[in-house]
């Protein structure tokens, strides 16, 4: 009898200590996590997530600024719900310029507190700000051609996080110069018809919010050249041994053409978008740009229609200016820079390009060797390389091209003194 008391004692002892364990091992409350770093907010939607073994129970969110609190976002979860993100906003709140508090706070389904549940919250002391900037444009006369580029000089009364044009689907980044003035390179893209050109000066300030501007502009409309390639055999045997493996679908050369054509091309392009992006925030050039001695081949512009046998088989645009001097020339940088790219790159074969600052980039293909490295810091004239015919070159030349972030635009404009004068420094300095 007394031994089966003293087990009874025992198990209930051990009881005890399970149950301890039970209830007090979660006693953290649900994690919380805001995405962003966040110092000014605005009336844009916040995002939490919210995490807990246990299960969610509720979570809460509210605002406090001089001793008025107002509430946000509430939310009561279903038995089972260990994680989710809500998003919240500000609007409505009514608050004025200047110091919030932000209270998040969640509970979990846990035992603890005898099935009250663990809870955690998260106070953040920030700043709203529910004005949007407003930029003052500086620069007058911005006249445009199809295929051309511009530039805006402005200012913004504010701090802000990032401006530029919008146009269309394409955006152009504006820099801060060291005069406290901004200025931002763009295009018109060739294939935009004037009527659709529309663009736009944005300004978003570290809060968020977007403040839009109109500006004085005329764009004018060009007509581009119209070009026939034909394809031999002798070129597709040829050329197209370089991206088999890049394509291992492809069950004829003819094929392999037409992937690189369009699938590769389309890929470069969106690439050179990305390399516009390693770009100085001041102009490291100075003066016309350079054109390396030779005959023009082709145009930027030309309507490409690519025929086989006879029949077409495809359609392109050429975005840039195809040079021939003699084989293997050497190739001048076309004005001082950064080289940002020296290497195979697609349909470019080998290729350098060179940074000149807000955007803007000069490209070199179809090099038979590359004489420059990335990072190099380069003068106008300096020998970059010397002309071939790798990638889709058909022959000895220098494919050389000219984007705003990426964006080609013809490079005809840059090697002329008068109009870089009239659309590119004189802004600048009269902004000054």
């Amino acid at each position: 009898m007394r031994k089966t008391r003293s087990f009874l004692m025992v198990l209930v002892f051990l009881a005890l200590i399970a149950g301890a364990f039970i209830y007090f091992r979660d006693t953290d409350g649900p994690q919380i996590t805001v995405d962003g770093d966040l110092t000014y907010v605005s009336d844009k939607a916040l995002r939490a997530e919210f995490n807990d073994g246990a299960g969610l129970r509720n979570v809460f969110v509210e605002v406090s600024q001089n001793g008025v609190t107002k509430e946000l976002f509430a939310k009561n979860f279903d038995i089972g719900v260990a994680q989710s993100t809500e998003e919240f906003s500000l609007q409505g709140a009514q608050l004025r310029d200047g110091p919030v508090e932000l209270r998040i706070r969640a509970t979990d389904r846990s035992i603890y507190r005898f099935g009250a549940g663990n809870t955690n919250e998260v106070v953040l002391n920030l700043t709203y700000d529910g004005t949007p900037p407003r930029v003052n444009v500086l620069s007058t006369a911005h006249n445009i051609n199809q295929g051309g580029s511009g530039l805006i000089v402005y200012t913004a009364n504010e701090e802000i996080e990032k401006s530029g044009i919008r146009a269309g689907e394409f955006f152009f980044p504006g820099y801060r110069l060291a005069d406290g003035n901004y200025a931002c390179l763009f295009a018109f893209p060739h294939d935009m018809s004037s009527s659709d050109f529309s663009p736009r000066l944005v300004a978003v300030d570290l809060a968020g919010n977007e403040g839009r501007g109109g500006f004085y502009y005329h764009a004018n409309a060009r007509q581009f050249r119209r070009d026939r390639i034909n394809i031999s055999d002798n070129f597709l045997s040829t050329k197209m041994v370089q991206y088999e493996q890049l394509f291992p679908q492809a069950q004829t050369p003819l094929d392999i053409f037409l992937a690189v054509n369009r699938e590769l091309r389309g890929e470069n392009r969106r690439q050179l978008q990305e390399i516009g992006r390693q770009t100085a925030s001041d102009f490291l050039w100075e003066g016309a740009f350079v054109r390396m001695s030779g005959a023009t081949m082709a145009g930027f512009g030309d309507h490409r229609s690519y025929y086989y046998q006879g029949q077409k088989i495809d359609e392109q645009t050429h975005l840039g200016i195809d040079l021939a001097s003699t084989q293997q020339a050497f190739v001048p940088a076309a004005n001082d820079g950064v080289v940002v790219l020296a290497d195979f790159f697609g349909i470019y074969g080998n290729c350098v390009i060179i940074d000149h600052g807000l955007g803007l980039q000069t490209i070199y293909s179809h090099l038979s060797q590359i004489e420059v490295a990335v990072g190099d810091r380069i003068k106008q004239g300096d020998t970059l390389g010397r002309t071939g015919a790798t990638g889709m070159a058909g022959g000895d030349h220098l494919h050389f091209g000219v984007t705003v972030s990426g964006i080609p635009v013809n490079p005809i404009e840059w090697w002329d003194g008068s109009w870089i004068r009239n659309n590119i420094t004189s802004k600048l300095e009269r902004a000054q």
